[in-house]
């Protein structure tokens, strides 16, 4: 090998390292930005009322206001409000899981006339905005007498045709072979589910359950239009508490934000890795 090679080949590989560089300095400016509205939650939580929206903004209080997280308890009833909001996000959680997998076991592994039109128009559902149909969905509820109850949303949301896609791509990923010599067997297709299948899908499943899981726990439009009774708030309903007709307390807003997002940051941390395997699986085939 001459000299002029040798030399040559750190040139070469210069622009893939300050490619890299560039990379990492874009995705930690993208991380900044995400986390800059978290930290002046945070911050914020820490503060009196009148401190809140100083200018400039003071990031790091002169004096802590820790008794703001003792407080709350006592301003609302954020203990039923919280676990309001965690038996709706585990019941729909659980019921999304379950629905979603079994359908869309049967729109990957079994055959029948018009399969894929069925899925694509199902599919299709997922571009109709939800204000277009909330309507008719709640003269629904009404005319059932369910409006005030957690009922309303559980069946309104135990079915989710995200759900559905997301497992099917997933599902297409594990070879046919295993589901056609379980059927040799003998083995219902019920026993292929739950007995082959879904062990096999573990990062599919955790990631579907994880989406879930927050976005029921985050949603503020859901019981704003079916929950009345003060006693079936979920937290998103019970921070309203803090805004009155001509103020707000922004400091104990800012402080029950805290609180509802240290469950799903626990439960992201705890389900992270399933999360990124289940997403990244799920687009390997089509």
């Amino acid at each position: 090998m001459s000299p002029a090679d040798t030399t040559a080949r750190p040139a070469m590989r210069r622009p893939r390292t300050l490619g890299q560089i560039s990379l990492y300095v874009v995705l930690a400016l993208c991380a900044v930005a995400i986390l800059v509205p978290f930290g002046w939650m945070v911050s914020a939580s820490l503060k009196r009322n009148n401190e809140v929206f100083t200018i400039p903004i003071q990031w790091i209080p002169t004096d802590f206001q820790w008794s703001n997280f003792t407080q709350i308890w006592d301003r609302i009833p954020l203990g039923t409000y919280l676990g309001n909001t965690l038996f709706l996000s585990l019941v729909i959680t659980l019921l999304q899981v379950l629905t979603g997998s079994f359908a869309a076991y049967g729109f990957a592994k079994v055959r029948f006339r018009g399969r894929d039109a069925l899925f694509l128009a199902y599919i299709a559902t997922i571009a109709v905005p939800w204000q277009a149909y909330m309507i008719p969905q709640y003269i629904m509820m009404q005319k059932a007498g369910l409006t005030d109850t957690f009922l309303s949303l559980i069946l309104l949301q135990a079915f989710g045709a995200f759900g559905v896609f997301l497992m099917r791509q997933y599902y297409l990923t594990i070879p046919d072979e295993l589901c056609e010599a379980a059927r040799l067997d003998g083995l219902s297709e019920y026993g292929i589910w739950a007995r082959i299948v879904l062990p096999l899908s573990k990062p599919a499943l955790a990631s579907l359950a994880l989406l879930t899981f927050v976005n029921t726990w985050n949603d503020y439009m859901g019981p704003f239009i079916y929950l009345t009774s003060n006693d079936l708030w979920t937290i998103q309903l019970g921070l309203r508490s803090f805004v009155g007709q001509f103020d707000a307390d922004y400091a104990m807003m800012m402080t029950g934000s805290v609180l509802s997002v240290l469950p799903i940051l626990v439960i992201f941390l705890l389900g992270q890795r399933y999360f990124i395997q289940g997403v990244a699986a799920s687009g390997m085939k089509g």
